[in-house]
């Protein structure tokens, strides 16, 4: 397996030099929005701890992050008033996995609205920023 690379676009966010809308931080974890949303509210949930992915993680580290992963699918839920959500985590390229920083993503699901390609086109930051409060607000109640 290849190693951990501390310059991937995730450790970068979670070093300050990348800047993102952030929705959740605490000691082990970082919830920021994705930049190409496969879908209203799409989520991404890190640990600050490095792991490639699930299959270098350190168990202790998935222990502190799997309740994360949880409680944002609940806000998001919540926040966009959806009929469910996808949660979604590749492992190595044949999954594919594109940035090798373990990662969940939880995206709200409506009824008859299919996922959105992960294209190569960013959203609107304006829409990011109200999304990203959404999830805060939610959070907050």
């Amino acid at each position: 397996m290849t190693a951990y690379d501390p310059g991937n676009i995730f450790a970068k966010i979670l070093r300050g030099e990348i800047p993102s809308h952030k929705i959740y931080e605490d000691e082990d974890t970082f919830a920021f929005m994705d930049v190409m949303p496969q879908g209203t509210g799409h989520t991404l949930v890190i640990p600050k701890t490095p792991s490639r992915n699930i299959l270098d993680a350190d168990p202790a580290t998935l222990a502190k992050l799997i309740p994360v992963v949880q409680k944002i699918a609940v806000a998001a839920k919540d926040a966009f008033e959806a009929d469910g959500v996808t949660v979604i985590q590749f492992n190595e390229p044949a999954s594919g996995q594109t940035i090798y920083h373990l990662h969940f993503h939880v995206i709200p699901r409506f009824e008859g609205v299919p996922l959105r390609p992960h294209s190569g086109s960013m959203e609107d930051q304006g829409v990011l920023s109200a999304n990203a409060q959404k999830m805060r607000d939610a959070l907050a109640t």
